[in-house]
């Protein structure tokens, strides 16, 4: 991360599962492998040390910050995990999030489509009533398409690639939002994760389960999206 820093200079940089704790950002002083001139903002899992975790480095301070949201008073879960932080700048509303995974055996997929999607669908259209665009940054953990991963044969009970998560990202997308690299690139194929244990990033075996999402919104407004990279 220190070197992205130093090769790119970003004006906000956005990081989802962090992994860490504000114990150990203390202990380890994490905050100091911040380059100076950054405000920084950390939101830490609650209830599971080392678990989720979401973090945003801006040169620019926002308006205004939260962390989580509240669309829900009977799903606690999503303000206790660091999923999400908030941002609002002069002229636009970025939100950074680490979307839950369904789990293994699709355990908690009936929670990710049905409580999760639902309430942060929502909780983005609400934001879009401030009258600025709403940007999207994060680990959507979905591969929408067939041409978002690798190899698509049987993974369909696979989280990250079941019909019930694909839909809903397509719902989300219906109700006014754009996946900026898909529609700058129609037909490019780039993963930006691969797993670890199999070390299958050498064969480029990837997923494609984060995104830029922008809303429709700024098209009325003359806000352009210049470029949308993939950093592998």
């Amino acid at each position: 991360m220190q070197q992205f820093f130093a090769d790119y200079s970003p004006e906000i940089l956005c990081l989802n599962e962090t992994k860490t704790d504000l114990e150990k950002l203390d202990k380890k002083r994490l905050h100091g492998y911040i380059p100076n001139g950054y405000a920084q903002y950390w939101n830490c899992c609650s209830v599971k040390k080392g678990y989720s975790g979401t973090a945003m480095f801006t040169k620019v301070k926002p308006i205004s910050v939260q962390f989580d949201f509240n669309n829900s008073d009977n799903d606690p879960v999503e303000n206790l995990e660091g999923r999400s932080i908030t941002a609002e700048f002069e002229k636009f509303i970025l939100v950074v999030t680490y979307v839950p995974n369904a789990g293994e055996g699709l355990k908690r997929l009936d929670y990710r489509i049905n409580t999760w999607d639902k309430n942060f669908h929502a909780y983005l259209k609400q934001l879009e009533k401030r009258g600025k665009p709403v940007i999207l940054s994060g680990d959507l953990n979905v591969a929408h398409h067939e041409i978002d991963l690798y190899d698509t044969k049987g993974k369909e009970k696979i989280p990250g690639y079941t019909p019930q998560e694909r839909n809903s990202f397509s719902k989300l997308l219906e109700r006014g939002f754009i996946d900026t690299f898909r529609d700058l690139y129609p037909s490019k194929v780039q993963y930006s994760f691969w797993s670890a244990r199999a070390n299958l990033r050498v064969t480029n075996r990837g997923w494609r389960l984060d995104y830029f999402l922008i809303s429709d919104f700024h098209q009325k407004n003359g806000v352009k999206v210049v470029d949308s990279l993939i950093h592998d």
